[in-house]
């Protein structure tokens, strides 16, 4: 069985009207954050020999659409 719910002021707060027994032993699994573009930030920059309209005209550079 599992409960989804919050920390509040460093308590698990299940929600819902959860009724649980006092002294229950119960194990919290974190779940993994969702993954971000914040790693792509390394490379920022780093390209230096696209063409000058890529920001523009990317979707002609990379799936082969008619420029605008």
């Amino acid at each position: 069985m599992s409960f989804d719910g919050v920390i509040i002021n460093g308590m698990v707060v299940l929600e819902g009207n959860q009724k649980l027994p006092e002294g229950l032993r119960v194990q919290v699994v974190v779940p993994e954050a969702e993954p971000t573009l914040g790693f792509l930030l390394k490379y920022a920059g780093t390209c230096n020999d696209l063409p000058a309209d890529m920001a523009e005209q990317h979707d002609h550079y990379i799936h082969g659409t008619p420029k605008r």
